[in-house]
């Protein structure tokens, strides 16, 4: 009787990461059609042919979704960021350098990002699609406390620097970069942020935010528009 109970265990597995696989698959096909913002938990599980709670007991919500087609199933980089800034906004550049680079460096998540991110790098399709959810699920939470006549420019410049510090220290492996304790490397890059964030940029557009091309950019709308998940 107990063996028949392991074999029926062990024959239940497969099926349900059958299910996650068929989850996955249609993620990535409504994220590709949709856009990051079009698609969601609802959508995705109407595809999958399964009802909304079977993903999110998978993968929880959208961002987290997303991140696992992408193979980052084991980071929610929304909630670092969250976390790093809250608090005075007086040295907020420090704290986010170091809360992301001690994600990166948790031996839960970070072996898996040095290798899934490269990958998703390399795929056309994955890679048109990390702005829209960098926009959404990251940068969301840096810009709701900045200036909002600025908070676009400040996100999308603090964004360029956390982008290049990853790639630099865990995908090429740049030295001394990539030995430096993450403390050293935020006491280093932390200034540059934090201006980036709260400081003078000398030139930057006051007034109504606008993007490259001229046109105005709604953050208030976007932000509002992007606060529920994807549910």
């Amino acid at each position: 009787m107990d063996a028949e109970r392991g074999a029926t265990r062990r024959g239940r597995r497969p099926a349900g990461q059958e299910t996650r696989g068929q989850i996955l698959a249609a993620a990535r096909d409504e994220f590709l059609e949709q856009g990051y913002d079009g698609a969601s938990v609802r959508s995705v599980a109407r595809r999958a042919g399964v009802d909304p709670g079977t993903v999110r007991h998978w993968f929880g919500d959208k961002a987290h979704l997303f991140a696992a087609t992408i193979g980052l199933s084991d980071v929610d980089p929304a909630a670092v960021v969250r976390a790093a800034v809250e608090g005075p906004l007086e040295g907020i550049g420090a704290r986010v350098v170091r809360h992301v680079l001690d994600a990166w460096d948790a031996d839960d998540a970070g072996a898996g990002i040095r290798i899934a991110l490269p990958v998703a790098l390399a795929d056309p399709d994955r890679r048109a699609l990390l702005p829209q959810f960098l926009g959404a699920e990251v940068l969301g939470p840096i810009a709701a406390r900045l200036d909002p006549a600025t908070a676009r420019l400040r996100a999308t410049l603090a964004a360029t620097q956390i982008v290049g510090v990853l790639l630099a220290r865990y995908v090429v492996g740049l030295e001394p970069l990539a030995s430096l304790p993450s403390s050293e490397v935020a006491a280093l890059v932390g200034p540059t942020l934090e201006r980036y964030l709260v400081g003078d940029l000398g030139g930057a557009p006051a007034g109504s935010p606008e993007d490259p091309r001229g046109e105005p950019v709604a953050v208030a709308a976007s932000q509002e528009q992007n606060s529920s998940h994807g549910e």
